[in-house]
């Protein structure tokens, strides 16, 4: 996990080449012009899109986990709590393509607010739309970077 200032994305080149890229866009001009529909920038392997959606505090919300995709969450609009768990510690009750859906408890949580950027790796555990403080607007981009090949 990453989580860092869109100012110090350089900071974490070098890990993957899609990472890099998608690291290279995370920038004001680039994050304004991204829609609710899904953005391939390079097919299935890396995409973008723009999440508008409302803060919870329901903390009987799924976890969620993938194998081959990492995701990178920023906001563009509002703050969102992300809570974060290991997947040892999660109980799988779903699971389609390349999701995970379980139950458990935080380990920890971070707060994104917009200037800020997640990275999440592959295995790990996390439960976004979590309200900071009240439930909120907000508007997330979320870019999907497929790591593992089938």
């Amino acid at each position: 996990m990453i989580c860092a200032k869109l100012s110090e994305a350089g900071r974490y080149m070098g890990i993957h080449p899609r990472l890099d890229e998608a690291l290279r866009l995370l920038n004001r001009d680039f994050l304004s012009a991204v829609g609710t529909t899904r953005r391939e920038l390079e097919g299935s392997a890396l995409y973008v899109t723009r999440f508008e959606v409302q803060t919870s505090t329901d903390e009987n919300r799924l976890f969620e986990y993938h194998r081959q995709y990492l995701d990178i969450f920023t906001l563009f609009d509002g703050c969102e709590r992300v809570d974060i768990a290991a997947p040892g510690d999660l109980t799988v009750v779903e699971q389609h393509d390349d999701y995970w859906g379980c139950r458990g408890k935080p380990e920890q949580s971070v707060i994104l607010t917009p200037g800020s950027f997640l990275v999440l790796f592959p295995g790990e555990g996390h439960r976004p739309g979590m309200a900071a403080a009240a439930p909120e607007g907000i508007a997330r981009i979320v870019f999907k970077i497929r790591l593992e090949e089938n």
